[in-house]
């Protein structure tokens, strides 16, 4: 379910990471930042700047692409 207002903080960072494998346009969505990524992806590298997170799992998403995980398996 989409957030009715953007997330930010810790907050943001849980949900891109729970939505990461579904595109980026779909996380940036369901982070309540609709179809402005260029906010999202600032949003979201700030949090994680500022949490010490490792950005590079959703740096190189590109839109709506299928990612691979961890176990070598492929979401779409």
């Amino acid at each position: 379910m989409a957030s009715s207002v953007p997330l930010t903080g810790v907050i943001l960072v849980d949900c891109a990471k729970a939505n990461v494998a579904s595109g980026l346009a779909k996380a940036c969505d369901r982070c309540g930042y609709g179809d402005d990524i260029a906010a999202f992806q600032a949003a979201l590298k700030s949090a994680c700047d500022e949490m010490n997170v490792d950005i590079q799992e959703f740096a190189e998403l590109p839109a709506d692409a299928p990612i691979k995980h961890d176990l070598g398996t492929e979401a779409s």
